[in-house]
């Protein structure tokens, strides 16, 4: 006799980010949409996008998050909200007993990321911080290091060269500062609106924690002080917002482990694919170099158009598997692969490598106090 499996309503709790994480979450047979909803005095912007959204999932939309969840008793939470705007969501869907799960980057806000650790871990709910750690080639970096091939880890590193642009190049003459929310709107069609908000957000802040997270997973070694140089080299709207589209970051990380990052978002026509991603791990027996993307197939043809990659990714669930993680973690009490403690830590670090690159200093990670 097959035991049924549970599967588990969920709210969209704003889908006005990309909305790829509830839609990637409602693809999962474990998770049921019933209903999409924000905060009534959202502009109207938020309105329009949350409604199209509803309208293609084929369920409600609520303006009012409270009164949504009343009235369609959701199980989970998913927050795909303006970054400033999670860990305001996220305490409220924990407070009403929701577990949740949130795009990235948690915050802008290291206060507000405590605040939602709390709210987490006093409703007694699970957590999941969005991440690529399943990838094919981050799950082989795994593998290799948990094997001993390496010996013990001496040195992590991750390129992260994100191939998107962000609006004109710098030195563009423009007749006034980009707006950063118009020039996020502008780019919703074609998926480079990341940092979508009033708050003008660096690659550092848009992008950190999928490198961060890789380095975590990877080393398991907390990170205790960064020094990093960041710089507005490519793109105007990071010139006129004073936000780093290119940064690098040194890592003092516990076992005597020395990490390193160099980020940025570097322009469609630099690079195929999405970019240029790369795991650097050197151990007391060896070491490796693995590309983030692969493996990848690759597509050229005639009338092409500019916005598509040319190169694809081939064998990637991690979509798949993060639900399967979170149902995981749902079902047997267990922890999720980055769950908001460790996306407020990750928020730490960036939040120090932001402080250092302004004043040229190391800089201490400041961790929570209990």
């Amino acid at each position: 006799m097959t035991r049924s499996v549970k599967t588990f309503r969920f709210a969209a709790v704003s889908a006005v980010k990309h909305a790829y994480v509830p839609e990637a979450v409602a693809r999962h047979p474990r998770f049921d949409i019933v209903v999409v909803t924000d905060d009534a005095d959202s502009p109207s912007w938020v309105h329009e996008r949350n409604e199209k959204f509803a309208e293609q999932q084929g369920v409600p939309y609520v303006m009012g998050v409270e009164k949504a969840i009343e009235a369609f008793t959701p199980e989970v939470a998913v927050i795909s909200s303006e970054a400033e705007r999670h860990c305001d969501l996220g305490v409220r869907a924990a407070n009403a007993g929701l577990h949740i799960v949130v795009d990235k980057p948690l915050s802008p806000s290291l206060d507000e990321c405590n605040r939602l650790l709390d709210a987490v871990k006093n409703n007694n709910v699970k957590s999941l911080v969005w991440n690529r750690n399943f990838l094919p080639a981050v799950l082989q970096a795994k593998q290799v290091v948990e094997s001993g091939e390496l010996g013990d880890l001496v040195a992590a590193h991750c390129d992260f060269y994100f191939a998107k642009d962000a609006g004109p190049p710098k030195g563009t003459s423009l007749p006034a500062p980009i707006n950063w929310l118009e020039r996020q709107q502008d780019a919703h069609s074609d998926g480079s609106d990341g940092g979508v908000g009033i708050r003008a957000l660096g690659e550092l802040e848009i992008e950190g924690l999928y490198p961060l997270a890789y380095l975590r997973m990877l080393t398991n070694a907390p990170i205790r002080r960064v020094f990093a140089r960041t710089a507005t080299h490519f793109h105007q709207a990071n010139v006129d917002n004073e936000v780093d589209d290119l940064a690098t970051v040194t890592l003092e990380m516990d076992r005597g482990i020395t990490g390193s990052l160099c980020i940025g978002r570097i322009g469609a026509a630099s690079h195929p694919e999405i970019g240029e991603i790369k795991l650097h791990l050197l151990g007391t027996k060896g070491g490796i170099v693995i590309s983030e993307p692969r493996p990848e197939v690759g597509f050229y043809y005639k009338g092409q158009s500019k916005h598509d990659y040319n190169n694809y990714r081939v064998a990637n669930d991690n979509d798949y598997l993060l639900g399967d993680d979170f149902a995981n973690a749902i079902d047997n009490n267990a922890d999720t692969i980055l769950d908001v403690e460790g996306g407020r830590d990750i928020c730490a670090v960036v939040q120090a490598a932001i402080r250092s690159g302004r004043s040229n200093q190391a800089e201490e990670v400041t961790t929570k106090s209990t």
